[in-house]
């Protein structure tokens, strides 16, 4: 049985399709399918089915994939130890939320690579628990996570029961983030439910903690609640938040602080807002003894000077 073979699953799983996990696979896409359909003969199951929401393991290719990403990962451990490697390639693969401050540190870190050597980087900005599963089994070096402070001992526990280990980037509250025409953006002190009432918010679709409520950083509205109606936009990407932010002046998120690069691109502002449960951690990520690379210190570097470009300023 070839291990390259449950590459491809996993690619196949992770994609939902199979002309897509073609594609980042660099195969032509009856080549992959043959290799699934030979995998399936050979295992003497169905991995995938296909439904209105692609292609999706079957039971039995769940628990297949599982098994073949544990066997992945040992094998890029077992290389990581026994395989030199090569001084001249900078590589990294690198799972992190829709932090503003942490995709500067990111840009950073690839304005420094040397240019006279090979780079092999693969970013993805996801979600917390999809993060901890990259660094488990899709072979991610490193992940950035970030939760409020309520849920920590969840976190905690979790990244314990996963065999990962964690150090605190950053403890911060959540700003505001507005367009200067918002009709609160002049405002010394912005009230919540009067934010809430005028205003459409911004929500990163896949933030949700399985087995916990839906967290909420806000406080419970007043006897007015009855005139408020629910106002949100899911998003699951960072660009249209930007252009939504700065082209309709009623929307706003709730954010970590952002670069004032990014402030004065998209002529934004950032303000307080009193509310409950508004405290949060990142955390850096990775499997326990893994030794970080010359590449992953850089990036790690990079990250913490975006930090305190950041945390070291009064927001209104």
């Amino acid at each position: 049985m070839n291990t390259l073979h449950f590459k491809y699953a996993v690619e196949v799983e992770r994609t939902r399709s199979i002309s897509q996990a073609a594609e980042n696979l660099f195969m032509a896409q009856p080549n992959l399918s043959k290799v699934i359909k030979e995998l399936e003969d050979s295992l003497g199951i169905t991995i995938f089915e296909r439904t209105s929401k692609g292609v999706v393991p079957t039971e039995h290719g769940a628990e297949f994939l599982k098994y073949a990403k544990k066997i992945l990962a040992q094998l890029d451990k077992m290389e990581s130890i026994y395989v030199p490697q090569k001084s001249d390639r900078q590589s990294l693969k690198l799972s992190i939320p829709r932090g503003s401050y942490i995709s500067s540190g990111f840009t950073n870190f690839i304005a420094e690579l040397d240019m006279e050597k090979e780079i092999e980087i693969h970013i993805q900005e996801t979600s917390s628990m999809q993060s901890i599963t990259n660094v488990t089994e899709n072979n991610f070096n490193l992940g950035i996570i970030r939760y409020q402070n309520i849920y920590e001992t969840y976190f905690l526990d979790f990244l314990a029961e996963k065999g990962l280990a964690y150090e605190n980037i950053w403890e911060f509250e959540c700003l505001v983030l507005m367009s200067k025409n918002h009709p609160l953006a002049a405002s010394e002190v912005i009230d919540y439910e009067t934010l809430m009432k005028a205003s459409i918010e911004i929500v990163h679709g896949d933030n949700v903690i399985p087995y916990l409520p839906v967290p909420e950083i806000k406080k419970p509205l007043s006897s007015e609640e009855s005139e408020y109606i629910p106002k949100h936009i899911y998003v699951y990407e960072r660009g249209s938040q930007f252009d939504m932010l700065s082209r309709i002046p009623n929307t706003y998120m709730w954010v970590s602080p952002i670069p004032d690069e990014m402030i004065r691109r998209y002529k934004l502002v950032q303000r307080q807002c009193r509310i409950d449960n508004n405290s949060f951690k990142d955390l850096l990520i990775y499997p326990k003894e893994y030794k970080f690379s010359e590449t992953d210190r850089k990036f790690i570097n990079k990250l913490y000077e975006a930090k305190n470009d950041v945390s070291f300023r009064e927001y209104k």
